[in-house]
C-alpha cells in the first residue's frame, strides 16, 4: 500500500522518511518551487521560515529539549538534521537553516521508498497525511475546511535579519546569558533613554495592514514586538530584551539588551531575537536602526507577518493524529494545533508511527502523558472551547513528583520518568 504525504515542511518528511526507511512507499506531494507560499522561498523541504532556533538543548531542565531526546529515540530525521547542521548559540539549538534544509532534502530524495512529486495537491486524499502546514491554501484549503467543519487561524511574525559585517562592534560585547555557551550572541546594549526612545519609535511606527489583525489572533509565542511593547514601557526589558544574566567588558549589567544570534554556520547574517515584528519595511529599519550597534546595520530580511491556519483538533483528532471522520486520513505539523518547528516534527514522526503501526495489524498506541510528545497528542483531544496551538511545557505533562521542592531536581526526575516512557513505547510499536 502506498501513503499519499502532501507538505514535505517538517512533519511531512518526517512522516516519509520514517515510512519510506522501514519499507513503506510513500508517494511525498510538495508544490516548491512550482508554487511558493507567501512565506517560503527556498525550493529545499523542511525549510526554517521564522526562526533557526529549534529552541533549548537542554534534556533535563526545558521540556522542548525534553521533547528533541524523546524524538531523537524515536528516530528523528529533523534531530539529525539539526545536529549536522548545528551552529553555536549558547543554551540553544540553532542550525544553518540552508545546511539543515538541504541535509533533509538530501535524505529524503535518496529514500529508496519515498517518490516526489511536484504539483500542488487540491483535493483531500481517501487515506494518507496532510502536513501542509499553517499557510495552506486554494482548493486544498477549501476541501479541508468542508471535511472538519471549517479551520481556526492566528497571525505568526518572523524577525529581521541583517549582515555581520554592518553590525558596530563598538557598540555590542560578545557573550551568552549566565556564561552559558561559547559567546554565541552578539548583545546590543541600550541605556535607559535609548530604550525609552526606541520604545517610543517603536510604539509609533507605521504597521503593514494593521487594520486586518486583532490583538485576540495573535499566538503569544510570536507576539510581535510593537504589541509587547504597548503593554508597559518595562515589557520589553522583562522579555525580549532583558539584561538579567548579562554584563558587559568592565562587568556591568546594561539598563536594557538585544541580543543577535547568528543565523547561518559562516556567521555572516544574524537574527535579531525575539524581534517578531509586523512593521513596514522601511520602519523597521528606522526604528532598529535606533539601536547603537545597529545604526548602520544592513537589513538581509525584514520581519513579516502571515496568517496560519490550524484545525479545532479537539472536535476533528483523534490522539494518533488521524481524522474522526476519517481514521484513515491523518494530519500533521502546524495545522494539526501543535505549535513551534520541535513539536510540529514530533507529529509528523508519530504519524508515520501510527500509520506503520496500523498497517501492522496492530491496535493504536499513544504514549502516556509522563512523556511531552505523548502530553502533546492527548492534549489536541482534550475537549476546549478556546482551543489554541500548544507548544512543549510541563504544564501539559501529567503531575508528580509533588514532594520535591528544588526545580531542578523535579524537572530531571520528569525527565527521567518521560525517557521511560518513551522506551515503553518504542518497545510496543517495535521500534
Amino acid at each position: 500500500m502506498k501513503i499519499k504525504v502532501i507538505g514535505a515542511g517538517l512533519a511531512g518528511c518526517e512522516t516519509a522518511y520514517y515510512l519510506g526507511s522501514r519499507g513503506v512507499e510513500v508517494e511525498l506531494v510538495e508544490m516548491k518551487p512550482r508554487k511558493f507560499t507567501p512565506a517560503h522561498e527556498s525550493p529545499d523541504f523542511a525549510e526554517l521560515v521564522c526562526s533557526n532556533s529549534l529552541k533549548s538543548a537542554d534534556i533535563w531542565g526545558n521540556a522542548c529539549g525534553l521533547l528533541k531526546e524523546e524524538m531523537r529515540r524515536l528516530g528523528s530525521l529533523s534531530m539529525e538534521a539539526a545536529e549536522a547542521a548545528r551552529i553555536p548559540a549558547g543554551g540553544a539549538l540553532a542550525v544553518d537553516r540552508k545546511l539543515f534544509s538541504a541535509y533533509i532534502t538530501e535524505r529524503i530524495r535518496a529514500c529508496p521508498n519515498v517518490t516526489t512529486v511536484c504539483e500542488e495537491a487540491t483535493e483531500l486524499p481517501d487515506c494518507g497525511v496532510i502536513a501542509t502546514g499553517p499557510l495552506t491554501s486554494g482548493a486544498l484549503y477549501e476541501a479541508i475546511a468542508a471535511e472538519t467543519g471549517g479551520g481556526l487561524h492566528f497571525y505568526d511574525a518572523s524577525a529581521p535579519i541583517v549582515s555581520a559585517e554592518s553590525v558596530d562592534r563598538a557598540y555590542a560585547f560578545t557573550g551568552d546569558r549566565y556564561g552559558r555557551g561559547t559567546g554565541d550572541y552578539l548583545n546590543c546594549p541600550l541605556t535607559k533613554e535609548e530604550y525609552e526612545a526606541f520604545v517610543r519609535e517603536l510604539l509609533g511606527a507605521e504597521k503593514t495592514t494593521l487594520h486586518d489583525f486583532e490583538k485576540r489572533e495573535i499566538f503569544e509565542g510570536c507576539m510581535p514586538i510593537e504589541i509587547m511593547a504597548a503593554r508597559g514601557k518595562d515589557t520589553l526589558r522583562f522579555g525580549t530584551f532583558k539584561p538579567v544574566g548579562l554584563s558587559d567588558g568592565a562587568g556591568r549589567r546594561p539598563y536594557a539588551v538585544l541580543q543577535l544570534r547568528k543565523e547561518n554556520g559562516a556567521g555572516t547574517a544574524y537574527n535579531l531575537v525575539g524581534c517578531q515584528t509586523n512593521l513596514k519595511f522601511g520602519e523597521q529599519k528606522r526604528v532598529f536602526s535606533m539601536i547603537p550597534a545597529l545604526r548602520n546595520a544592513e537589513f538581509l530580511r525584514y520581519g513579516v507577518m502571515h496568517r496560519n491556519t490550524y484545525l479545532n483538533a479537539p472536535a476533528c483528532l483523534n490522539a494518533d493524529f488521524s481524522l474522526k471522520r476519517n481514521p484513515d486520513l491523518y494530519f500533521a505539523g502546524q495545522i494539526s494545533g501543535v505549535e513551534g518547528y520541535v513539536e510540529s516534527a514530533m507529529s509528523g514522526l508519530l504519524a508515520g508511527i501510527h500509520i506503520r503501526n496500523k498497517l501492522c495489524g496492530k491496535e493504536v498506541a499513544i504514549p502516556e502523558d509522563t512523556c511531552v510528545c505523548g502530553a502533546l497528542s492527548r492534549y489536541l483531544t482534550i475537549p476546549n472551547r478556546d482551543f489554541q496551538p500548544m507548544n512543549a511545557n510541563y504544564g501539559i505533562l501529567r503531575a508528580g513528583f509533588s514532594e520535591i521542592r528544588d526545580k531542578k531536581l523535579k524537572k530531571q526526575r520528569l525527565g527521567e520518568r518521560a525517557l521511560e516512557e518513551i522506551e515503553r513505547f518504542r518497545a510496543v510499536v517495535g521500534e
